[in-house]
């Protein structure tokens, strides 16, 4: 069964020269991409429920783009001014650049990790004496608490916002070859939605052991599966299934 459609439950990419374009140049297929799951943000006072006090923290840690729009939103909603000594600890370059947005960059004390959680763990280490807080989605990996509880420093971790599941219901007669996953919460959307869902001849493709190990929980059948040592990203291991085809 040859490829001629994908479905990829996320945002479209806004870069010009994605790897996905790229993939639609050299094999003619159609992508499509529609976010199987969004993020919504908790009022301040569902915050303040979990006795959260912005004044009591000396430090943010920021693991994502979502972590940085809704910290500020919420301290915005609080009347909080956030003062200038506040240290900003960030788990990617993009993260930090997207802290530019909200903040003048070289007027703060910003440390920034090189890409994953445990990456950013020898500089919050140096700043054991700050009291970090850390504001989060509700679909947090248990390595990140794990991982700052072996620190042994003070620090809080708190629901700034929530993944909820996209209503999927305009998808509920449309077929695609290949559903493209990179979330165990993707995977219980698909479930949510369509409750009865046959696989038959859908292919499915996920990113990550965790994504993995939610599909095989479904039943699902893993047909593409990245990052493998052939295949680090998605597109690739999207284009060497359809290589496999002839």
């Amino acid at each position: 069964m040859k490829v001629k459609t994908i479905l990829v439950s996320q945002p479209e990419p806004k870069m010009e020269n994605s790897p996905y374009q790229s993939l639609v140049d050299r094999t003619k297929v159609k992508i499509d991409f529609r976010s199987f799951i969004h993020v919504e943000g908790v009022s301040a006072k569902e915050v303040r429920e979990q006795k959260v006090d912005l004044s009591k923290y000396t430090a943010i840690i920021l693991t994502s783009r979502n972590s940085v729009d809704h910290f500020f939103r919420v301290a915005e909603e609080m009347r909080y001014k956030i003062p200038d000594t506040l240290k900003y600890f960030c788990q990617s370059e993009a993260v930090a650049y997207y802290l530019q947005k909200y903040v003048v960059y070289r007027k703060r004390k910003i440390y920034v990790g090189k890409r994953t959680f445990p990456e950013l763990m020898p500089l919050i280490k140096k700043h054991k004496n700050e009291s970090f807080l850390l504001p989060t989605t509700d679909k947090l990996k248990d390595l990140v608490p794990e991982q700052l509880d072996e620190l042994g420093i003070k620090w809080k971790m708190a629901t700034f916002f929530k993944t909820v599941i996209s209503d999927l219901s305009d998808l509920a007669n449309v077929k695609y070859d290949v559903l493209v996953f990179f979330s165990p919460s993707g995977i219980e959307s698909l479930f949510q939605n369509f409750p009865e869902f046959k696989q038959d001849g859908t292919r499915i493709a996920v990113y990550g052991n965790t994504t993995s190990q939610a599909a095989k929980d479904k039943g699902l059948r893993i047909d593409i599966q990245a990052p493998t040592p052939e295949s680090p990203s998605m597109t690739m291991a999207i284009e060497n299934y359809i290589k496999t085809l002839g």
